[in-house]
């Protein structure tokens, strides 16, 4: 992937008024995301950029320790939290020093419970609304939408994510790729981590084909975003894209599936792959009124209504008595090209006779490309 130079990121900084993003993708930790932030500063510094420090993480390694000397870093805030001292960075402080460009490492933390915001992201989106650009990174697995297929194909649960929205609104993104022998050698090396955590590292993580799985993720992201960045949409005005093979995606979400956040993942992954918009619908029945549903049925759907959101999809809850119906008629008037809906688990009698919902949808859905997602659990579950 090519190298992103300094002063493409400046000719963005020099436009309009929010402030501009640059991403660093990488695929694990030791492929040189936090050092490119600091030698891409101090290029940005030499042509005379304001750019400050907000927050890095060097993580004890001397060669990325060695490139802050020379910029200016923004103090941390610290908290105290159930007895222990934490360090995060200090919000106030970098909008009340309004630099042109801010550094942030690590955008998928989670920050102690006193801060503001509750992810390190957010803090991110309330700089550039502010009109501070940022040069930002993270890896690969922490994307939301990755959390199902990590867990099936690699048995890793990442707990810290951050949206697909977030990356989609990057104005710029850069992927640190580098070949698995190569890591290998940093990890071996010490360059990663202290000696007494390589061979655990390489035993669980940082085996071959789990960062192989992730190195071939990270390059589909960053040229799925070159893609949204180079492809075009219906402008105003214009008519919405027609049903069949393509167009808009819609992902049919029930009261309380078991596997919502399955298909809310797999909606946001075709959608960036597509490059278009995307709906999560919701049809309430009359026996599924918020006073007729139990309050851990309206919490779930609140969860996964939130998600949905967070992954960028347009949320729409329709009322109906045949949903059907209402999913086709919706898709139909809204440009939809592709549904995506759970196996139905639904009485084996009422597939027979082509009543339950995802049969109907494949066999009434005539000119939509109609996905039945199946759903199996993690890789580990499956062994023997």
């Amino acid at each position: 992937m090519p190298r992103g130079r300094a002063e493409d990121f400046l000719e963005l900084v020099e436009r309009g008024r929010r402030g501009r993003l640059k991403l660093y993708i990488g695929f694990a930790a030791g492929v040189g995301k936090t050092y490119r932030m600091l030698e891409e500063a101090h290029a940005l510094r030499q042509r005379g950029v304001d750019v400050v420090l907000g927050f890095v993480e060097t993580h004890g390694r001397a060669e990325t320790q060695a490139l802050i000397e020379g910029l200016e870093v923004v103090p941390r805030a610290v908290f105290t939290y159930r007895d222990v001292s934490v360090e995060e960075m200090d919000l106030e402080r970098v909008l009340a020093r309004k630099p042109q460009v801010v550094v942030v490492d690590e955008l998928a933390h989670s920050n102690a419970p006193p801060c503001r915001h509750r992810k390190r992201y957010q803090d991110v989106e309330e700089l550039l609304a502010a009109g501070i650009n940022v040069i930002g990174a993270f890896n690969v697995q922490h994307l939301e939408s990755l959390n199902d297929l990590l867990e099936r194909n690699i048995g890793v649960r990442v707990r810290e994510t951050l949206p697909d929205s977030f990356l989609k609104s990057a104005d710029q993104v850069v992927n640190l790729d580098l070949a698995v022998e190569d890591l290998h050698e940093r990890l071996r090396a010490g360059k990663i981590y202290a000696a007494d955590k390589v061979p655990g590292a390489l035993e669980r993580f940082f085996r071959q084909d789990n960062l192989s799985t992730l190195r071939e993720l990270a390059l589909r992201e960053v040229a799925e975003s070159l893609d949204r960045a180079t492809g075009t949409r219906p402008r105003a005005g214009e008519d919405s894209p027609k049903p069949g093979g393509w167009g808009r995606l819609m992902v049919a979400l029930s009261s309380n599936p078991p596997h919502a956040a399955t298909l809310l993942h797999r909606g946001s992954r075709m959608a960036g792959r597509l490059n278009t918009d995307w709906f999560v619908v919701y049809v309430e029945t009359p026996r599924e009124a918020p006073h007729l549903i139990d309050a851990e049925a309206q919490r779930h759907l609140l969860t996964n209504i939130e998600l949905a959101r967070e992954l960028g999809a347009e949320v729409v809850r329709l009322k109906s008595e045949d949903p059907v119906g209402a999913l086709l008629d919706f898709a139909r008037s809204h440009g939809v090209g592709h549904i995506i809906v759970g196996r139905s688990r639904q009485p084996w009698w009422r597939r027979m006779l082509g009543l339950a919902s995802d049969v109907r949808l494949l066999r009434e859905g005539e000119g939509i490309d109609i996905h039945v997602v199946s759903f199996h659990p993690p890789r580990e579950e499956r062994r023997p």
